[in-house]
């Protein structure tokens, strides 16, 4: 059995920076929603892109979130899984948006209008692994730009 390891701010960092997908957590008065979220990482937030009327949109505006990436690999039971939890806010100005889109532009998968930018400007960045360091260009889609890094 691997032993779990607490990560450093650089080491969460520099995973965060290195994928793609992850997974928002956020409140509603329904309860606990988790949505999975293509993401960009620009300085020290995690932008997404979402509808105005979705979960998200409605809920995720001016909150506190969780955001949370990860990879696991089954056969040699390793892994690491990387948080950032902060508030966030719905970037509104036209040049906060050029300026992301020129850094790392969000691409969401899912169809349709995903006009409503959020940033999450993250207060607390923690992670943990399980086996040895993990090289994120073996896993990952890793970026060409490191935005803000």
């Amino acid at each position: 059995m691997a032993e779990p390891h607490e990560l450093s701010t650089e080491e969460c960092d520099r995973l965060l920076r290195s994928g793609v997908v992850g997974r928002v957590a956020l409140s509603s008065p329904d309860g606990p929603h988790i949505v999975p979220v293509n993401y960009s990482v620009v300085d020290d937030m995690v932008v997404f892109r979402t509808t105005p009327y979705s979960v998200l949109g409605t809920y995720g505006r001016n909150a506190q979130l969780a955001f949370e990436v990860d990879h696991f690999d089954d056969e040699y039971e390793t892994g690491w899984s990387v948080v950032a939890r902060g508030r966030a806010d719905a970037v509104l100005d036209a040049d906060e948006v050029q300026r992301i889109n020129e850094a790392w532009r969000p691409r969401p998968w899912a169809s349709g209008s995903r006009n409503l930018y959020l940033a999450v400007r993250w207060s607390e960045l923690s992670g943990r692994r399980l086996g040895p360091p993990t090289d994120p260009g073996l896993h990952l889609a890793v970026h060409g730009q490191a935005a803000g890094g």
